[in-house]
């Protein structure tokens, strides 16, 4: 088979496969952390996010190989230390999300400057799942800040917020522009 992607382009997308590998070690790491702490709906979730991160690794596995590159399976690092609380877990899963989305942000960059239009395009289909991804973060940060608020009652909220996130959606919805 010959090679149709380039050699920097390989890299990154190598590159790319580990850090999906390592997002998902941070959400069992979190999800591990809210089921012992008592929040098994948050835990469900983020189990599922887990399965999801490395459903993304192998998708740039099988295109890395289909495209007559070499995978590289390398090591990865420790999962992130436990969180403080659930909203310091919210917020650093957020963190780890935007700095995916601008790790994808450059294997799209790359493949524009190479005019490689096959990952260009298998690219896009990243950078819209981190938009969902961001936005379904945020939502949660929300709903999290509601349940959390003093005014609404403090954290006897968060046991409803549990429940909802036990059957949530693993997809965000895409903004839309507002026609006023």
């Amino acid at each position: 088979m010959s090679k149709r992607i380039s050699k920097k382009m390989e890299k990154l997308l190598n590159s790319q496969m580990t850090l999906e590998a390592f997002q998902a070690q941070a959400y069992l790491s979190y999800g591990s952390w809210a089921e012992v702490n008592g929040f098994p709906g948050i835990a469900t979730f983020l189990y599922g996010h887990m399965h999801e991160e490395r459903e993304h690794m192998f998708k740039l596995l099988k295109y890395i190989n289909e495209r007559g590159g070499e995978t590289k399976i390398e090591a990865i690092d420790a999962a992130p230390s436990n969180p403080k609380n659930l909203g310091d877990c919210f917020k650093k899963i957020l963190k780890h999300e935007i700095d995916n989305s601008k790790e994808i942000d450059k294997i799209v960059n790359l493949a524009h400057e190479e005019k490689d239009w096959s990952t260009f395009s298998f690219g896009q289909w990243f950078v819209q799942e981190q938009i969902e991804e961001e936005a379904l973060i945020n939502d949660v940060i929300d709903k999290y800040n509601l349940a959390a608020g003093d005014e609404k009652g403090g954290n006897s909220n968060l046991y409803d917020m549990d429940k909802d996130l036990a059957s949530a959606s693993q997809e965000g919805d895409m903004p839309r522009d507002e026609k006023f």
